[in-house]
């Protein structure tokens, strides 16, 4: 059964940032992440985040005036041959 992750995706890095900042001091977990190229193209930096903290993502960006693009739901695409030669 493969795990679906909860991305959140930003027009720029400045807004991932001080997400992440109002998440911390709220005491929301969330880990600053590359954006997967399944996601979105654009900004490379996303916020990693579990499915139950996303209402109070939501509110935050907003009471804070954080620009979100979009939330993107991604299956976990984990390959343990990625990087191996031998």
């Amino acid at each position: 059964m493969q795990k679906i992750q909860q991305y959140v995706l930003f027009p720029n890095h400045d807004n991932a940032m001080r997400l992440y900042k109002e998440l911390k001091n709220l005491g929301v977990r969330a880990m600053i992440a590359p954006t997967p190229r399944a996601a979105s193209k654009c900004c490379g930096v996303s916020l990693l985040v579990e499915e139950e903290d996303l209402e109070q993502i939501q509110n935050c960006a907003k009471e804070h005036g954080v620009e979100i693009l979009k939330i993107a739901a991604i299956e976990r695409d984990i390959n343990p041959m990625r990087d191996r030669y031998c």
